[in-house]
């Protein structure tokens, strides 16, 4: 994950061109700047894709593109056509962020997620609401049930489609685009290597929360609730890619994150269920390999649990040979 950079004040320049650098940079962002409203005034005849398709990274919101009376939307676009997408997308239960007309970062993570639960290729123009998704929209498919008898309040995720699905009295009320773990090594926080990052198939329960952005180890979690000791978690975060991205977590835009944990019940041992079939596409379960860390078991973080204090999240790590917390 790339993490937004930290505000911070910048340091003098120990440099005798210091200043004249600063200068013609500042001049430099002046006319970008103006360009950049120049080119919002003038208007754009054809959509262009200001960011890597399917990265997940905020959508640019210098200049809105006219989406098309009909054809294929893209992010950028505003206008009543995506005012249209975001009501339907909305009204079958998944997040398209504020209606508001205008294709951003909530309305690609829903278009996401409706293209995976409608079986809709994501490989190319996975950013795209094209003729198909069109068609599809107009005849959705449910999301396949994981669990029947799981309860009328739980949470299914659905690793090989990349979607998380809240039920509450047993109907859909929330379906989100998630990023998991691919089975990947990675570096850990002290050095040497760790993994596979998977994500853990189970039944699981909601456990305990805590607020805002949470800093661990392997870097940080927007309003997690965990759901196996204090290492695995349904947590936000920035971005959340198409393809496997987490070390065994599963990520949830942010703006999803806040509204998730408000849907459900949180307790040591009557939380909502979570219920977590498959693995992620591509995902690969490497062999232990020597001189390479064995990951922890979930059974043996699902017995200690940590404690979350009102106010600033104040925790206490049970004490779990080589816990980390994952991400």
């Amino acid at each position: 994950m790339s993490l937004p950079p930290c505000p911070g004040r910048a340091a003098p320049s120990r440099h005798p061109g210091g200043r004249a650098m600063r200068a013609a940079a500042a001049a430099l962002g002046t006319l970008l700047a103006l360009a950049a409203w120049v080119i919002s005034q003038a208007g754009v005849a054809q959509a262009t894709s200001p960011w890597p398709s399917g990265h997940g990274t905020r959508v640019r919101e210098v200049a809105w593109i006219q989406a098309p009376a009909s054809g294929t939307l893209r992010p950028g676009m505003q206008g009543a056509a995506v005012w249209r997408l975001q009501e339907r997308l909305a009204g079958l239960h998944y997040y398209p962020g504020a209606v508001n007309g205008r294709f951003g970062t909530d309305t690609l993570e829903a278009v996401w997620a409706f293209k995976e639960v409608q079986g809709l290729p994501t490989t190319t123009g996975a950013d795209d609401v094209d003729p198909a998704m069109q068609r599809a929209l107009a005849r959705p498919q449910l999301p396949p049930v994981l669990v029947p008898q799981g309860g009328g309040l739980r949470i299914e995720v659905n690793l090989p489609r990349e979607v998380l699905v809240l039920y509450q009295h047993h109907q859909v009320a929330l379906i989100s685009h998630i990023s998991a773990g691919g089975g990947y090594y990675y570096h850990c926080p002290g050095g040497g290597t760790c993994g596979p990052a998977l994500t853990p198939d189970g039944n699981y329960r909601a456990h305990w929360f805590a607020g805002g952005w949470l800093h661990v180890p392997l870097g940080r979690m927007y309003n997690p609730v965990f759901f196996v000791g204090a290492n695995f978690a349904i947590h936000g975060d920035i971005p959340i890619p198409l393809q496997p991205a987490s070390h065994g977590c599963v990520r949830i835009p942010v703006d999803v994150a806040n509204v998730l944990y408000k849907q459900i019940r949180i307790s040591p041992d009557r939380g909502t269920p979570i219920y977590i079939r498959g693995h992620a596409p591509g995902t690969l379960i490497p062999k232990p390999r020597a001189g390479r860390s064995t990951p922890v078991s979930p059974a043996a973080l699902a017995t200690p649990t940590p404690s979350v204090m009102a106010g600033p999240a104040l925790i206490r790590i049970p004490a779990v040979p080589g816990l980390l917390f994952s991400h």
